[in-house]
């Protein structure tokens, strides 16, 4: 006897292919208008010859739109204590965000614990009582209604979520009540119920807005489960309607890790995509099938990776999206993350709509205002500022150090770093707004530590425990110091408090004159902006001279420099006037300008100082530099009143409404007076 052994085209023949898409398409409880295209593609494939490239094609096609996630969920965990009990644990601080994510989280609650609202509408008052019974079993709130007309005014005085009608009745049959329903409520789904059920009555009742055609006599069994899946869909589509969250702040202040952490609590599926430098939009939206290589966008591949149509999706760095010839991306994101447009959201490749709604999108950026306004509009924005130095020692000590002891082989060797060394390492080896320079430099010592350990090399100390002096030990010198300490009062240099995608920082402006043809020079990558606070500043120590003790014909045969330190960095924005405006009258009074105190402020003609923004960075970047006195204007003193005390710790806050006010804190009383020529100034 012999045995023919089946090759592998056996099982993988063209009839076995398409069969196994059709078998999967039935089970995949596709929506309707995806079920259409399917078949019509298998029908189209059928008709082809297999080694045709159309062919090929048509499977791939095929096979992409059926395992995707069409009616695939994950169960949200909406138990508020959990949710805070994971952000609590994985989080140190950032209580305002924390609190907007549990607002957040107990609207979908709510959303989730509203009772289905059902109107049964027959003409039949058996069918009517049956219907009533079967649903109130099931837990649904039932109304009745005997006619099309009673049930017309039932959808005007009550909201519901489904009407389920018969199809022939007097007075108005049910395709004239979804008609009116479909005006008067246009999110309350209808399903057509007849005894006379025909293809024409079915096609006719899906083109007017029906979401079902069920015919008589009912399967009970089929009912029920229609009516859970639109409830299913209803209560998924509620809960989406929030805003998109937009995390905005400096680099290493959590936003990622938060994201990750609501996916967490949530029991949510959850995946990060960078947009920084993308500039093609469909990489986003796909290629159409007609392009050899065509794919869907990344939107889509990642919905058919995770295998769930409600992930938590975080687009990560989405002001730093390019834009050129081949497209703006933004104008993409404008229908993804908007609630209303995003319900039919059609990607190139699979040229049918797909629902987003049910994702929660998390957005992530540095600088916002790089945004378009309209994509700006679509999403709330939540401010990350930079951690203060007592959250940053409790953050490490609760979370990087555990973490870097583990990575280095050290945990359980009963290393303990005291909270001197982490003051240590947080003020001479770091000037950041964020976490991550700081866990580079711990890791950095348990690197050194590991080392030690293998050498059998002593670290200085008790043995086991890192002290501030092991840690210069390791580290070496310190890279930084405290302004204060690194510089000493001069004449015609104010120090200024900016703003930068990278948070709060120290500027030095600085002032000088010499003989010419009274000009303004001014240097530094100074931006627009900031030019013309520059001028106006002069303009106004100009115009108030006799005020200041100034001689008024200073810019006589004079010209003055205006310069900003790091010249190969840009720089623009209003709240340097006043600064620069202090070095000035400090130039021209010979009055040097303490050391110890930071200017933020717009400055105006008049001498009005205007508000500014970015006050907890501005301020944290004091605490860095070593500063004692702030000064900002009068109207931002309600921000200074709202912030913790950790930010304002150790520093005086004063607030003027005219830069006349400032002066008296700004320069010494006395001025200097030049030294003469038989005085040499310097001695080496």
């Amino acid at each position: 006897m012999i045995f023919f052994r089946k090759s592998q085209d056996d099982f993988n023949g063209p009839g076995t292919k398409l069969d196994a898409l059709r078998t999967a398409a039935e089970k995949a409880n596709l929506p309707h208008h995806v079920h259409r295209v399917v078949f019509r593609e298998l029908e189209l494939l059928e008709s082809l010859d297999p080694s045709a490239a159309e062919y090929g094609l048509g499977i791939n096609y095929l096979d992409y739109l059926v395992s995707l996630p069409w009616s695939h969920f994950t169960e949200d965990d909406l138990r508020l204590d959990h949710v805070q009990e994971v952000l609590e644990a994985d989080h140190y601080g950032l209580q305002p965000v924390k609190e907007r994510i549990l607002e957040y989280l107990a609207v979908r609650t709510l959303c989730s614990l509203q009772q289905f609202q059902i109107l049964v509408v027959d003409d039949e008052p058996i069918a009517r009582t049956n219907l009533e019974y079967i649903l109130r079993k099931e837990g649904y709130s039932v109304d009745t209604a005997a006619n099309g007309e009673e049930a017309l005014h039932r959808i005007r005085a009550c909201h519901y979520d489904l009407i389920l009608t018969d199809l022939k009745m007097e007075k108005m049959d049910g395709l004239q009540l979804l008609e009116h329903a479909r005006k008067e409520a246009p999110h309350t789904e209808t399903v057509i119920i007849t005894g006379y059920a025909t293809v024409h009555t079915a096609v006719e009742s899906l083109k007017k807005g029906a979401v079902h055609y069920l015919s008589k006599p009912l399967q009970l069994d089929e009912l029920r489960a229609l009516v859970h899946s639109i409830k299913e869909k209803k209560r998924h589509m509620q809960m989406a309607r929030d805003p998109v969250l937009c995390f905005s702040g400096p680099p290493g202040t959590g936003k990622t890790s938060i994201g990750r952490s609501i996916a967490k609590a949530l029991g949510r599926r959850f995946t990060h995509m960078s947009l920084a430098g993308l500039r093609d939009e469909a990489e986003l939206r796909g290629h159409r099938r007609t392009y050899v290589g065509a794919m869907p966008g990344r939107i889509i591949q990642e919905f058919r990776r995770l295998g769930v149509r409600n992930p938590v999706i975080m687009l990560d760095e989405i002001d730093k999206i390019g834009r050129d010839f081949r497209g703006d991306a933004t104008s993409v994101l404008l229908e993804i993350l908007d609630p209303v447009q995003n319900t039919l959201f059609v990607d190139y490749y699979l040229d049918v709509p797909f629902d987003l709604s049910a994702t929660m999108f998390i957005a992530t950026a540095n600088v916002v205002e790089r945004l378009p306004g309209p994509l700006r509009d679509r999403m709330e924005i939540i401010e990350f500022s930079g951690y203060t130095e007592k959250e940053k020692l409790q953050i490490a000590q609760r979370h990087l150090i555990p973490k870097q002891l583990r990575e280095n082989a050290l945990e359980g060797r009963k290393v303990h770093f005291t909270d001197e060394a982490v003051r240590a390492v947080v003020r001479d080896y770091t000037r950041e707004p964020g976490l991550r320079q700081l866990e580079r430099e711990i890791a950095s010592v348990c690197r050194k530590l590991a080392r030690a350990y293998v050498q059998g090399t002593r670290i200085p100390g008790e043995p086991g425990s890192i002290d501030a002096t092991a840690v210069r030990e390791l580290l070496g010198p310190p890279r930084y110091l405290p302004i204060v300490a690194a510089t000493e009062p001069r004449v015609g240099v104010t120090t200024g408090l900016v703003w930068s995608e990278t948070g709060g920082e120290i500027i030095f402006v600085e002032a000088t004159r010499m003989q010419g043809a009274r000009q303004l020079i001014l240097t530094g990558s100074l931006g627009t902006i900031l030019k013309e606070s520059a001028r106006t500043a002069l303009s106004f120590v100009r115009s108030h001279a006799e005020d200041l003790g100034i001689d008024p014909e200073f810019f006589k045969d004079t010209d003055i420099h205006i310069h900003i330190p790091a010249g190969a960095i840009p720089k623009d924005g209003p709240s340097a006037g006043a600064t620069i405006c202090l070095a000035l009258v400090s130039l021209l009074t010979r009055r040097p300008a303490r050391n110890d105190v930071g200017i933020s402020a717009e400055i105006t003609l008049g001498g009005r100082l205007l508000p500014v923004s970015g006050v907890r960075e501005k301020l944290l970047a004091a605490q860095r530099a070593g500063l004692q006195t702030v000064i900002l204007p009068h109207a931002n003193r309600a921000d200074v009143e709202s912030l913790p005390t950790d930010v304002s710790e150790g520093l005086r806050i004063l607030t003027c409404a005219e830069i006349l006010d400032a002066v008296p804190h700004v320069l010494a009383p006395e001025p200097v007076h030049a030294p003469r020529d038989s005085e040499p100034s310097c001695r080496f």
